[in-house]
């Protein structure tokens, strides 16, 4: 049995919070141990460069999250878990242009990171482009390769990255239908219960909102900061709700079953709010404390963990990436003169024609959206739909025949025709009723 690979990139962001460390960072750690599972963390640093713009920064950043991950109980072992910096394999930026010589810039338009930035230009009456590079615009594309180079089965998104995955997709199947089967397809690994932890002020834990609890925060100051936890003016004896209480859910969070319930007791028997936060903070020390310390101490040593990033690089440069993409450059005739392959005047190979199909998707608002594709040509994009559900139906009614060329909610693709999608439409109903035949034909069989 061949192993699933699954790959999560980690873009440095300096020392990470509590809320960092319990929806992400803990749980990518605990998977990566299961059997039959071979993992990828790599360090993004090239998509850093995209808004951190200050080099020590970016260094010292790099050192911060690397550390974190490994003080947090990361195992690095070739073959089994990968641990590497993205700019140590500069093939990655050679499949990035391999990539962007597929992809269809009309895709690249609907990017939500380059579309939100086109939209506060308009709201702020600027150019829609202004003060948008071209790695931003990019970026897709970029984290294409990151997937495409070691053929990740997985990647591990939140919804909002959704969209990312489906391009990588897009990218890899028109490569394979120009070129031949390279690509493995990834899928997304929705993250549908990450733990989403309040800070300090009750609000979603965010550096944003300057309401964090850092990581490797020392135990005076971690004391000190839980201690500041906004709770309402229940007296100590007053019964006090679970639901809602940002000091019930952070403790929540790294306690056992068995001492959540404790505290669960303790707040119906009305607690202090001062007993709940010291009981909240030994708990957090109690787990904290040798993570802190496996940091304190790596970062201290950055020579170790380079060395390992290294170490990593070089087995995956040699072992992986360094073959594929000897392989790529030769399918796309980047090759010696003197190599086999096609000679003046020989017909090139026919390829079997793209067939239609729907995807269905979740925009950033929550709505349902789905789009008609072929191969990589988008024919339709429909958006807006309330739930899943009513997408579906509404696909169905297109593949009933029933499609309106004027109907708002729909928008054709770049270049696209009415009488595109109709014909489109057309080869998928012949496609099903084919299907349903041979179903029939199949179930008849079985009858006799």
């Amino acid at each position: 049995m061949h192993p699933t690979r699954v790959l999560t990139g980690i873009k440095p962001s300096g020392t990470p919070h509590l809320g960092n460390y319990v929806g992400a960072i803990r749980p990518a750690v605990v998977a990566s141990r299961e059997p039959g599972i071979e993992s990828y963390f790599f360090l993004a640093d090239y998509h850093a460069l995209i808004s951190v713009v200050e080099p020590a920064r970016l260094q010292d950043a790099t050192l911060q999250i690397a550390a974190s991950w490994l003080a947090a109980g990361l195992e690095p072992e070739p073959g089994k878990v990968w641990f590497y910096r993205q700019s140590d394999l500069p093939e990655t930026t050679e499949l990035t242009w391999l990539l962007s010589c597929v992809a269809g810039k009309g895709l690249l338009n609907r990017a939500h990171a380059y579309k939100a930035a086109n939209d506060r230009n308009r709201e702020s009456g600027a150019d829609e482009d202004a003060g948008v590079s071209a790695g931003l615009y990019m970026y897709p594309v970029l984290m294409a390769a990151d997937i495409l180079l070691f053929n990740a089965h997985r990647v591990p998104v939140g919804r909002d990255q959704i969209q990312h995955i489906e391009m990588a997709r897009d990218f890899g199947q028109r490569f394979n239908h120009l070129y031949g089967e390279h690509f493995t397809l990834p899928d997304a690994q929705i993250e549908e219960h990450v733990a989403t932890l309040p800070g300090l002020d009750g609000r979603k834990m965010s550096k944003s909102y300057d309401n964090v609890i850092p990581l490797f925060a020392p135990r005076e100051q971690l004391r000190k900061l839980v201690f500041s936890m906004v709770t309402d003016s229940r007296a100590p004896g007053e019964p006090k709700d679970t639901a809602g209480s940002h000091v019930f859910e952070l403790y929540q969070a790294f306690a056992t079953p068995a001492e959540t319930e404790a505290m669960r007791k303790d707040f119906a028997d009305g607690i202090a709010w001062s007993a709940a936060k010291e009981a909240l903070f030994e708990r957090l020390d109690l787990e904290l404390v040798s993570v802190r310390e496996r940091y304190q101490a790596l970062v201290a040593e950055p020579a170790r963990i380079e060395a390992l990033l290294q170490e990593h690089a070089s087995r995956l440069r040699e072992e992986r990436v360094a073959p594929l993409l000897r392989e790529l450059r030769s399918a796309v005739g980047l090759r010696p003169l003197t190599a086999g392959g096609a000679m003046p005047g020989t017909a090139r190979p026919v390829r079997a024609a793209a067939q239609p199909v729907f995807k269905q998707y979740r925009e950033d608002d929550g709505r349902f959206g789905f789009k008609l594709v072929e191969g990589d040509r988008t024919l339709l994009v429909a958006e807006g739909f309330a739930s899943p559900k009513e997408a579906g139906q509404f696909i169905a009614s297109l593949r009933g025949g029933r499609y309106d060329a004027d109907d708002a909610r729909l928008q054709r693709g770049e270049g696209v025709e009415a009488e595109d999608i109709r014909t489109a439409l057309a080869t998928m109903a012949e496609a099903d009723a084919r299907k349903a035949k041979a179903r029939a034909g199949a179930a008849g069989g079985q009858d006799a």
